[in-house]
Parts: structure tokens; sequence; C-alpha cells
């Protein structure tokens, strides 16, 4: 398997690029109605292909700005990756954003590097050695009640009120690692997905001892055919069961 400091160079390397253009200016359009892009997330995804083929040749390739090909699902590692997580927030100069790096091996992610420039934030983990920010162990929430519960969002439902809202960058692979940091103690939704949105985010919260499943409590898996999941939990793990039983229900009426 690839070594953490290699992938953790290839990340930041693509940050600071990231970091250039969002001072010189780029030009931003939608792919499809409400999925904002911008020409930086093209030249970061090609850095990061380049720099990671290179660290392991053997991996596939999934990533939100490259079109998917079949044969990532004949290699046991992949590369998944999202250029510019949060990218809606990257447009509008706004510090929600990151480059997402997740080594996937036989479905699971062994290796995370959430770079955020920004926000003077570098988030790492490797399976069963821990997660970190900056250096500093990550440890989540002792929460044992779902009350009171503290929620990245910005506005809780009526059925939610007695839950907590604390401030939510646009990147979800953030708001994920606000659960490893002790930052938040719930992160939930309810939708279909994609893999490169929450791969090294996951690690990061698993490895820092956060409970991360589907919206239905079921294990996420990675490197699937459809690349997506309904929906993605991330908890404390002293209120995971609760939070899965107040969502069930809303959870199998969003899915259809």
């Amino acid at each position: 398997m690839p070594d953490l400091p290699a992938v953790v160079a290839a990340a930041q390397e693509a940050g600071r690029l990231a970091m250039r253009r969002w001072d010189e200016g780029f030009d931003s359009w939608e792919k499809s109605p409400g999925h904002p892009v911008c020409a930086v997330d093209l030249e970061v995804d090609a850095l990061l292909r380049d720099r990671l083929a290179a660290i392991d040749p053997d991996a596939g390739w999934l990533s939100e700005e490259t079109a998917d090909d079949a044969v990532r699902l004949e290699k046991r590692r992949v590369w998944v990756v999202d250029p510019i997580d949060g990218t809606r927030d990257y447009i509008r100069r706004r510090i929600g954003w990151c480059v997402s790096v997740a080594l996937v091996e036989d479905g699971r992610p062994v290796l995370a590097v959430l770079d955020a420039p920004a926000r003077d934030e570098l988030w790492t983990a490797a399976a069963g050695q821990g997660a970190w920010r900056n250096g500093v162990a990550l440890k989540v929430s002792a929460r044992t009640q779902l009350a009171g519960a503290r929620a990245p969002t910005d506005s809780l439902p009526r059925e939610d009120r007695d839950l907590l809202v604390v401030a939510k960058p646009n990147s979800i692979a953030l708001r994920i690692a606000m659960v490893a940091a002790d930052e938040a103690d719930l992160l939930a939704t309810l939708r279909w997905g994609s893999e490169w949105d929450v791969a090294a985010a996951v690690l990061v919260a698993q490895e820092a001892g956060a409970t991360v499943t589907d919206a239905f409590g079921q294990p996420l898996a990675f490197n699937t055919p459809s690349a997506k999941a309904f929906g993605v939990l991330a908890t404390a793990p002293g209120i995971h069961a609760a939070a899965v039983d107040r969502l069930a229900a809303r959870a199998r009426a969003a899915a259809g």
C-alpha cells in the first residue's frame, strides 16, 4: 500500500494550485442545474490523476470530474477523488471547500487526505492508525443523548428542533470531518450521494471513533458499480442507533 506522506504531498500540491487559481480568477458554469463546476476543478483533477498514478499505477480511478471507466471495478485498489469538494463555496470565495483524496482497497477506504488550504487545515487518516488534523490526533464526541447533539446544517426541520445547529461548510467532507474533530455530533443526509464526496472523510471519521453508515444504518461500500449510496450518517457512536431510528421513516420516504 502507498505511504500516506506521498498522498499528502499530492493533495497539498493540488491545494496550492487551487489557492493560486482562487486568487487569480477562473471560469465557472453549471454542468447540470444546481451542480456548479469551475475550470479549477478540472485542472486540479488532472494534476491529482498524474500524481496519484505515479504513486500507485495499478490502482483504478474514480473522480467527480472524470468520465467513469468500468475498468476500476476490476481493481483491488482505487483512487477516489473530489478535486474540489464544496465547489459552491470555492466559487463564492468562501472557505468551506477542500481537496479530497482517498485510496480504497477491497471496497473500504484505507488512506485519506482532506486538504483545506483556505482554512489552514490538513486532515489525514490511515486504516487502523488513527486520524489527525494538522498533526493533532482526533477523537469523536462521547455524547450518548441525541437531544442537544450538534449538527452542521443551515436549519433544522420541526422534528429535529431538539438538536443544536453549528456552522456548516459547503463541503460535505468537511462536515463529516467536524464529527471526527468533536465539533459536531451528527451529520446526516437523506439523498443519493457519490462515493467521491465522502470516501476520504468517512475514513477520517471512523479512525477518530465515529460510527459512519448510509442513511439506513447499513455499512457503506466503495468502488461499487453505481459509485453511489443513499445518504450518509456520521455520528458519535453513542447516538448512532437513536439517529437511525429517528431518520428511518424519512429515509424510506426519500429513497422511494
